[in-house]
């Protein structure tokens, strides 16, 4: 699970939602951020593996005190403790969608991922994105026809620290969700800490610094492979730190982001 859906965890497969819901979750996962995932399949294209998904999804939210001692069981109390109920996501795997599967997603208002598999023979599945909602109200498609982008929704996540701060830090942040969704295809998320900008796997994590007037940005790059430099560009392997990223990066003006470009390029290329 964790290769194929993007740093997801395993927790349980068949899981029963008890006498009210009276169903079984496919399979229950935790994301590299932390957040709960619910994963659907259909064998076949079906119309319903994404109803079916949101309803577990309304068990999930309902219960999370119960998926929080599931996680501890299985991954310990650390995990257990960092559960983002921020953005749940539901993962709908089929062998193929409706274009009505796919609009009803980003109408849905919730983090959906649409993937469709394909098989080759007995051993081989493939699996395709097909369409990612990043959720909340007005969520954009991540993989639309003819290469349509709807506006971010990361700035819900930061608006408030942003209004502390005031006017140029927000235009500096205005300016790196546009290069960062400008790399190609992704989206990003609102996350309780910080804003995920996502492909298969994050390729950075955006954090607004009040005091300092910049933004935090932790990439997806391995710090020996770059020259650090005092101030710009930090290792933290080893510091303990929301979001995921091995490369920190601090932004305070369009110089700092100018000179960034190259690894953002190089983290959006890693998590393909």
């Amino acid at each position: 699970m964790s290769e194929m859906l993007g740093g997801v965890r395993f927790l349980a497969s068949e899981y029963s939602t008890g006498p009210v819901h009276r169903g079984r979750i496919d399979s229950l996962g935790l994301d590299e951020d932390g957040s709960p995932v619910l994963v659907e399949y259909k064998r076949t294209s079906s119309e319903s593996v994404l109803s079916q998904g949101l309803f577990y999804l309304s068990w999930l939210t309902a219960n999370r005190q119960e998926f929080e001692a599931l996680v501890q069981q299985r991954l310990g109390r650390a995990a257990a403790e960092q559960v983002d109920w921020s953005s749940p996501r539901v993962v709908c795997i089929a062998a193929d969608y409706t274009r009505y599967d796919l609009v009803a997603a980003g109408m849905s208002h919730h983090r959906v991922d649409m993937v469709v598999y394909r098989r080759y023979g007995d051993d081989l599945v493939t699996l395709e994105l097909a369409a990612s909602v990043a959720g909340g109200c007005g969520s954009s498609v991540a993989r639309q026809p003819e290469g349509a982008r709807s506006a971010s929704p990361a700035r819900r996540a930061v608006s408030e620290v942003l209004t502390q701060v005031g006017g140029a830090v927000q235009e500096l942040y205005d300016e790196l969700d546009t290069r960062l969704l400008g790399l190609g295809e992704g989206h990003s998320v609102a996350l309780q800490h910080y804003v995920a900008y996502r492909r298969r796997l994050n390729f950075a994590c955006v954090r607004v610094l009040a005091r300092e007037q910049a933004l935090v940005v932790f990439l997806r790059v391995d710090p020996t492979t770059v020259e650090l430099v005092p101030g710009w560009t930090r290792d933290v392997r080893r510091i303990g730190h929301h979001g995921t990223g091995e490369l920190e990066v601090r932004i305070g003006t369009v110089v700092d982001l100018d000179r960034s470009m190259s690894l953002l390029r190089k983290s959006y290329a890693a998590a393909a």
